[in-house]
């Protein structure tokens, strides 16, 4: 079997456009992490500790992710806009798992 390099998943935007980006394996990376990277309106401003939602997610495949944590359940527990997919992309990895992710970015917090 052969190891990949890197892996491709796709972020809606807020204004409905479809992103295929390109995600490199060779370091650890967050799906937030990914999402400012190609500079699409995630702010991250926690650091990835799930503390803020600004990286707030919907999960639109099937692909397997992590358990949630006590922490990213409860600070889904606080904001708006949470649906029964989502996701703070801060605690998503990105992993050869994850190929083929599609995700939409929830609307801002208001």
């Amino acid at each position: 079997m052969t190891e990949i390099d890197s892996i491709v998943i796709t972020v809606v935007d807020r204004h409905n456009k479809a992103h295929s980006l390109d995600v490199p394996l060779d370091i650890p990376l967050s799906l937030m992490e990914v999402c400012k990277s190609y500079e699409l309106p995630v702010e991250g401003t926690c650091g990835g500790m799930a503390l803020c939602a600004s990286c707030h997610v919907y999960i639109n495949s099937d692909t397997k992710l992590s358990e949630q944590s006590e922490d990213e359940l409860a600070m889904l527990d606080q904001i708006f806009y949470v649906q029964h997919n989502s996701r703070l992309g801060c605690q998503i990895r990105m992993t050869a798992d994850v190929d083929g992710l599609e995700c939409t970015l929830a609307p801002e917090q208001v």
